[in-house]
């Protein structure tokens, strides 16, 4: 119960940062995406349904708001977290460049899919462009800023599975 509170607490606040806070710091309107970071870190973390479901629920809260078809982003964020679920069999605490290299993939992963269904279809072609200016400055924003926020989320999680394996000892 304590894990499920703490991890909707996490994504209300996270939430509440991208829209708020850091659209108020965004660089030449480019805002760090802290929902890819928070699903991708307790997918690799916690493993794929974890990740699928904070997912789903980060993904919903975008759609909720910003959306214009409820499920897309949804299903976007369910992908992102259960493939970073994929990686938590050789996630490591220690190492941070795993995480890294995972939440920069699946921002790229983001980036490209928000390009192809919102913008190639309705016939805007240049890629080019939408990389240079769109996906790369977010990417770099999202990375600089998960150098931050990501210990957090990992003393937040260890501190979790501490009290899980203690109150598990008092029932065996």
């Amino acid at each position: 119960m304590r894990r499920v509170l703490t991890t909707a607490l996490f994504i209300i606040i996270c939430f509440l940062l991208q829209c708020t806070v850091f659209r108020a710091l965004a660089f030449g309107g480019i805002v760090p995406n802290l929902l890819i970071v928070l699903t991708a870190s307790f997918g690799f973390m916690r493993g794929e349904k974890c990740g699928l479901l904070i997912g789903f629920f980060s993904g919903l809260l975008i759609d909720i708001f910003f959306g214009s078809v409820i499920g897309f982003y949804s299903l976007l964020y369910m992908y992102i977290g259960y493939a970073n679920g994929k990686f938590s069999t050789i996630f490591y605490p220690e190492d941070i460049k795993l995480p890294i290299a995972l939440i920069l993939g699946s921002n790229f992963f983001y980036g490209i899919v928000c390009y192809v269904i919102l913008f190639l279809l309705r016939g805007k072609f240049d890629f080019r462009y939408y990389l240079v200016h769109i996906i790369l400055p977010e990417i770099v924003y999202t990375i600089v800023v998960t150098l931050f926020l990501y210990p957090v989320i990992l003393w937040t999680n260890r501190r979790l599975e501490q009290r899980e394996k203690r109150s598990e000892r008092k029932f065996v």
